[in-house]
């Protein structure tokens, strides 16, 4: 059987591989991937060539394999025969394959049964397959090339590995990170994944010599948790970048790509995040981000500090700017470092941060040693025209590396001279990029790694859970279960009928809010179930009156709130990563301006917390115009319970807060909706 993570070696780093489907016809598939693989068999591994319609080739898996050693078939023949191929070459003994070419899941009608058809053969043998529907696979340190897209030859070995959904994406980024000086160590395009998974590979790269970062291309995602759970696992020793398609409504192409539904965009991107990914919004940014990364990495820092060197002003605008936007902390540099600057530089330039040292000279590098020994900088990022008569910039960035100081350095120009001293900044640990966002990009990926490495682990829930919560829950009983975790709520009273309304208004004072109290009632306002600041007798009338045009049966009279900043709050089980938070501005502002931050559940409330940091109207939650501050230990001790809920209790559904005001007295859950699972559907969270 094929476990997770396991038996890989024999797919990337064969000992012989088959062809299945090898043609003398230049054009077809078979012959395009012969001889692609031409020089694995150069460098003296086992190359044969199976087709039983032509006598001097090998006329099954199983002579093929009696004539040498074959770990991996690759195989170009129809859609319909590939599952008898598949079990062919498992019965041979062959443990791996690649299944090419389409018309399978994604295709629809009887591609379904011929995937189906390889994955139960996959369950039975244990032999790994990927693909199908994939263009294949470089493996440069191996020799491998078992792609059937021109140029892959040209892809030079580096440290680099590439994990896409895409066989396209795959070939594309592998390309550009050539392009770029850095090369590719695996680059895999997973296809319809039936067998071979983006975890699969994750795993099989966390021990990987010759892999420094990976970049990881996510279309879909079938098992949620196990691929979090591979995140989790190898960014310790070799970032992640992740690129995530579905910004915009995709979901009827992604489906026709691999035959799967396109995942939650905002929900897939949080959940790599919280595993430690670092995360890009294209592919330009993915090639500059885990570059850099493959060649440097910033020490953990929860706020690392950035020095900004420029040796042209404009162009270090641009870096600036970018920076910014990326949330870069850019410090003052330290009184010691300014007057050291202002002994290297003319007394016109700026020296404070950033460093503007006009057109570079022979001091460049004293100045990014400078810099670099800054206490309160802990990347550096930099840029400079090809000016060789001025100065030699390997040379300087090598006078100005620190040791514990990384540096990105972009290098403008054209032509030989500019790529060889490049490529030498590389050889050297610089990571380097051509222009001023793609510095930005690099330099955001190490600080997004930096904050990664040093987010808090843990955190310990200060209060109970409780357990056994199930079925339709209304309001009053909803806030309950608030009242329980700890979450404060308005004094209300549930009254079965007007005469109970009225002793409610009584017994509670002021003004009251009087709501439909019907746990079928998701959306109270829309039906007008709900009245606020109801003072008099009259005023309870009238309400009431309204209640029961509506259909109400039971009423909830509550204590009107301060006033304050409203949340949402709340948590859900999505369908691919489980329990799932989402903390917003409340009402319907989240919901317009998409202005939400989420995280996987459970969490601990060191990483609740910090979700309201990462909201665009965040400056509300500070005391906006003097009106009151969050309490991040509170807001992440409410977030961590409410998720704890979801999680300790199968029986739940949905459980929301919204609105969660922010008073100067602190969070006040206003109104509460829980939302249960249909009876038998409820099941323990893994």
């Amino acid at each position: 059987m094929s476990g997770p993570g396991a038996g890989l070696s024999p797919l990337f780093a064969p000992r012989g591989i088959a062809v299945v489907g090898a043609s003398r016809s230049p054009g077809k598939l078979g012959a395009t991937l012969a001889r692609s693989l031409a020089p694995f068999a150069a460098r003296g591994g086992h190359l044969a060539l199976v087709n039983s319609r032509d006598e001097t080739m090998h006329p099954t898996v199983r002579a093929a394999a009696d004539a040498g050693p074959v770990d991996l078939v690759m195989i170009c023949v129809p859609a319909a025969a590939c599952a008898d191929v598949v079990a062919d070459a498992a019965e041979a003994g062959v443990r791996a394959a690649v299944v090419c070419g389409g018309g399978f899941a994604e295709a629809g009608g009887p591609g379904i049964e011929y995937q189906q058809r390889i994955a139960k053969i996959v369950t039975e043998t244990g032999i790994r397959v990927l693909g199908p529907n994939t263009s294949g696979f470089l493996a440069p340190h191996a020799g491998v090339t078992a792609s059937f897209v021109p140029g892959v030859a040209g892809v030079r070995p580096g440290r680099v590995a590439v994990v896409a959904a895409s066989g396209g994406v795959n070939h594309a980024v592998s390309f550009l990170l050539t392009e770029a000086g850095h090369g590719v160590s695996l680059a895999v395009g997973l296809g319809n994944g039936v067998d071979v998974s983006a975890p699969d590979v994750l795993e099989h790269l966390a021990d990987d010599e010759h892999t420094g970062a990976i970049a990881l291309h996510v279309e879909s995602v079938a098992d949620g948790p196990r691929l979090v759970d591979a995140v989790r696992r190898v960014t310790p020793r070799r970032p992640v970048v992740a690129l995530v398609v579905g910004r915009n409504d995709i979901g009827a192409f992604a489906a026709s790509h691999t035959g799967a539904l396109a995942t939650s965009w905002r929900t897939t991107r949080a959940a790599l995040a919280q595993a430690g990914a670092v995360l890009v919004d294209d592919e330009r940014e993915l090639v500059d981000a885990v570059g850099a990364l493959s060649v440097v990495r910033a020490r953990p820092a929860a706020d690392p500090g950035v020095g900004v060197v420029t040796a042209q002003a404009g162009p270090g605008l641009l870096l600036l700017d970018d920076l910014r936007g990326r949330g870069a902390r850019i410090p003052e540099l330290a009184p010691a470092t300014q007057q050291r600057l202002s002994e290297l530089l003319p007394p016109l330039t700026f020296q404070r941060n950033p460093v503007d040292t006009g057109r570079p000279g022979p001091e460049l590098g004293d100045i990014l040693a400078t810099v670099s020994g800054d206490p309160g900088v802990d990347v550096i990022a930099g840029y400079a025209l090809h000016e060789p008569d001025a100065v030699d910039l390997v040379a300087a960035a090598k006078g100005g590396r620190t040791p514990d100081v990384p540096m990105v350095l972009g290098v403008g120009g054209a032509g030989d001279a500019v790529t060889a001293d490049r490529r030498a900044l590389l050889d050297a640990g610089v990571a380097v990029a051509t222009d001023a966002r793609g510095v930005a990009a690099a330099t955001g990926a190490l600080l997004a790694d930096a904050r990664a490495q040093a987010r808090p682990a843990t955190g310990v829930l200060d209060r109970e859970v409780p357990t056994g919560v199930a079925g339709a829950h209304d309001e009053h009983q909803a806030k309950n279960l608030l009242d329980a975790l700890g979450i404060t709520t308005m004094p209300r009273r549930a009254c079965a009928s007007r005469a109970e309304a009225r002793a409610a208004l009584d017994e509670l004072g002021g003004a009251v809010a009087v709501k439909i109290l019907d746990a079928a009632v998701l959306h109270k306002t829309e039906i007008g179930g709900v009245h606020l600041g109801v003072k008099t007798p009259e005023e309870l009338e009238a309400a009431l009156d309204a209640l029961d045009a509506a259909g109400a049966r039971r009423y909830l009279v509550e204590a009107m709130a301060p006033s304050g900043v409203d949340l949402v709050l709340g948590v859900r089980r999505d369908p691919v990563f489980g329990p799932v938070a989402v903390l917003g501005l409340g009402g319907t502002t989240a919901e317009a301006l998409a202005d939400v931050a989420v995280r996987l559940a459970p969490l601990s409330p060191d990483e609740a917390a910090g979700m309201a940091d990462e909201l665009a109207g965040r400056a509300l939650l500070h005391s906006w115009r003097g009106g009151p501050a969050v309490d991040p230990a509170d807001l992440g001790q409410v977030v961590a319970a409410v998720g704890a809920v979801l999680v300790a209790n199968p029986g739940i559904d949905e459980l929301e807060i919204n609105p969660l005001r922010l008073t100067r007295d602190g969070l006040v859950a206003l109104d509460a909706v829980l939302i249960g699972k249909e009876a038998g559907d409820a099941q323990p969270d893994q």
